[in-house]
């Protein structure tokens, strides 16, 4: 049997506690499959001396001094078939330092990789991975996401060292002694390493293998700075830190002092009293110090003490921890255009409510949220906006379509909106409005100043949503996929039933209208338009009596030939009456299409005739009125009553070329049809 180290060695540096240490240079073994030799290593599926073990090689692919290294390679495309195992321990380490020390060869155009497993099923975490490339690249990964970046020396030995203070989860990688970089670990928790070739370029070798572990050894009284973290904002913004605190001590903890420091600054200093946290748990506190954002890296310092009112702690190293955030600057003028793709028939639309809402709050004046409720082969919802979802084409609900350009699971949608903050708009948008109560007409401006030359087909559109949307009837349950709670914590929705009844439902951000359509207003601007230009649309509406005027917002929309929406505009309708309204082009008249039944418009574009065609099941009054594109009424008849299908003739050899809205009133209930002739 080959010789293994595995002993206690002298006194380590914390508390006393002693250290095991293993080393392996393969120099005992003899050639052949490593597992049958070894009381420690293994393969990933326990198979010893089979296909996954690993060879122990007699070759000159050895560090000096030795003979032997054990060889890696792969000609499969999903990598293998080796795949062997060396465990630190029985159970994972959550605590205390560790050191991983081994030395690889890779020639040129070959690639490497290992990981560290968190627990002793193999695959069930992966604590992090180690990639190297055929270009004598390193990437660490953390639960998938890059955290290191460096390089490696090729086609000759290095040696690689993971660092590791778990306690205050510090990971640190050095080459050839010399370190490369620092970073924190989403798992902190280590059970063994895992050699693989992971795919058909994959050749290495690798040779003395060792690891320390060093214990820890709790004080009597020890508080450790475990996490840190500050949300993203925009510059100017305030946000609040959260802080996690371990018991890294004998005695529970039931106070401390924390002490924050924003881009060193003087500390703030707060006391957190009423926790529990028994030895080696950690628990997370929001802290009230709120800082402001500067533009880019923000950094916080936090350091816990006074301890359960003790003062210093038995450990000083474990007591302060380091946090970097951003601050982004927002392009001048941009907003953000967010739709809710959502329906109550949809299981897991909580989910978008919540986020919406979340991303309204949080960034209000920089983010302009609409609910688009839809229908389903699930189930009808009585708040969609018929065409609206269809126009979006989107299957994947809940989803949020930021700018028309990303679309996202909500519970991300912060990352997407961040990215599109910073683009400068092509023009500015302001909602401008009148209202009259007695006959609940509401006209609205949306001005539109150019930032920069534009050409081609820019559009413009106006959306009134409306908020604190209910009913009674079953059709505005909610559907609710975390009643329970068993999918965690979600804005409250995991205390309410599956479906939440109407009566505890309130919709916000619910879409009522897009005013011309969706797609907007084509060649808003005329073929082309300079900067600085000032460009003013109309829209005009006969609200619904069941709308709530002080529940509405308008929300204008400038969309760009490629069919991204360039930049938005948000109020109130008290809002934008505050801010006078401006008379200019007309784009839309009433477009309030609540059809009492199926009201159809052919040919369309017409050009010596065409045909409004409508169910009328009960007996009501009817009338059309033809509106020319800058809202003059060019032709109106009264039908009087009617009940049944009709085919009602639209006189369009009467009409210059153009663009037309036909308004069908029925018992005073409009919808607006548009109208091309040719």
């Amino acid at each position: 049997m080959k010789k293994i180290t595995f002993v206690l060695s002298g006194l380590c540096l914390i508390l006393g506690a002693k250290a095991q240490t293993f080393s392996d240079g393969f120099e005992a073994d003899t050639v052949g499959k490593l597992g049958p030799q070894s009381p420690y290593w293994t393969t990933w599926s326990k198979d010893d001396g089979g296909e996954e073990d690993v060879d122990v090689i007699d070759s000159v692919n050895h560090t000096p001094g030795g003979t032997k290294s054990i060889y890696f390679f792969s000609e499969n495309a999903n990598g293998g078939p080796s795949d062997v195992i060396l465990p630190f321990n029985s159970v994972p380490l959550t605590s205390g330092k560790f050191s991983f020390t081994s030395w690889f060869k890779i020639p040129t155009g070959k690639t490497a990789y290992f990981n560290f497993q968190g627990d002793t099923i193999n695959g069930d975490i992966f604590t992090f991975e180690c990639k190297m490339d055929n270009a004598g690249n390193i990437s660490i990964e953390s639960d998938r996401v890059e955290v290191l970046a460096t390089t490696h020396p090729v086609d000759t030995w290095f040696k690689l060292t993971i660092d590791v203070n778990l306690n205050i989860n510090s990971w640190s990688l050095s080459i050839d002694d010399v370190l490369r970089g620092k970073w924190k670990n989403t798992v902190t928790q280590i059970v063994a390493v895992d050699f693989y070739p992971a795919d058909d370029i994959a050749q290495f070798w690798v040779d003395d293998v060792s690891f320390t572990v060093t214990p820890y050894v709790l004080p009597v009284i020890n508080g450790a700075a475990n996490a840190a973290t500050v949300p993203v904002g925009l510059v100017g913004q305030t946000r609040k830190l959260s802080f996690t605190a371990r018991n890294l001590g004998q005695t529970e903890i039931t106070s401390f002092d924390v002490n924050i420091s924003h881009n060193g600054a003087s500390p703030v200093k707060e006391t957190v009293t009423g926790v529990k946290i028994p030895s080696y748990a950690t628990q997370t506190v929001a802290l009230n110090s709120p800082f402001v954002l500067t533009a880019d890296e923000n950094t916080y310092t936090a350091i816990i003490s006074n301890v359960n009112g003790a003062g210093v702690d038995g450990d000083a190293i474990d007591d302060t921890i380091s946090t970097v955030t951003t601050g982004v600057t927002p392009a001048a003028g941009k907003m953000v255009f967010a739709e809710e793709v959502t329906g109550t028939w949809c299981t897991f639309c909580p989910r978008g409510a919540v986020f919406n809402g979340i991303m309204s709050n949080t960034y209000k004046g920089y983010y302009a949220g609409v609910a688009v409720h839809s229908n389903n082969t699930l189930g009808t919802d009585p708040m969609t906006l018929n065409g609206y979802g269809d126009s979006l084409a989107i299957t994947n609900y809940p989803g949020i379509l930021t700018d028309r350009y990303y679309l996202v699971d909500p519970t991300i949608v912060e990352a997407a909106f961040m990215e599109r903050i910073t683009i400068n708009p092509e023009g500015l948008l302001k909602n401008g409005a009148t209202y009259d109560p007695a006959t609940r007409e509401l006209k609205v401006s949306i001005t539109t100043t150019l930032q920069q030359d534009i050409s081609g087909d820019f559009r413009v559109g106006c959306v009134i949503t409306e908020d604190s949307v209910s009913g009674v009837t079953s059709d505005y349950d909610q559907a609710n996929a975390y009643a329970g709670g068993a999918r965690g914590p979600m804005g409250g929705f995991e205390l309410l039933p599956d479906p939440v009844p109407a009566a505890q439902m309130n919709y916000n951000y619910v879409a009522r209208t897009f005013s011309p359509g969706p797609e907007g207003f084509e060649n808003a601007y005329g073929a082309s338009a300079t900067t600085g230009q000032v460009i003013t649309h109309n829209f005009i509406y006969t609200l619904p009596a069941n709308w709530d005027v002080n529940q509405l917002h308008i929300i204008g929309v400038m969309i760009a030939p490629t069919l991204d929406v360039v930049n938005a505009s948000y109020t109130t309708v008290k809002e934008a009456i505050n801010n006078g309204f401006i008379i200019g082009t007309v784009v839309g008249v009433n477009e309030l299409a609540d059809a009492p039944d199926a009201i159809q418009l052919a040919p369309n574009p017409a050009r010596d005739y065409s045909t409004i065609s409508l169910n009328v099941k009960t007996e009501s009054a009817v009338s059309v009125e033809i509106y020319n594109a800058t809202g003059a009424l060019v032709q109106s008849k009264s039908y009087g009553k009617m009940k049944g299908a009709y085919r009602l003739p639209v006189e369009t050899q009467q009409l210059i070329n153009g663009i037309y809205f036909i308004r069908v009133n029925v018992n005073n209930q409009p919808t607006v049809l548009k109208l091309i002739k040719e």
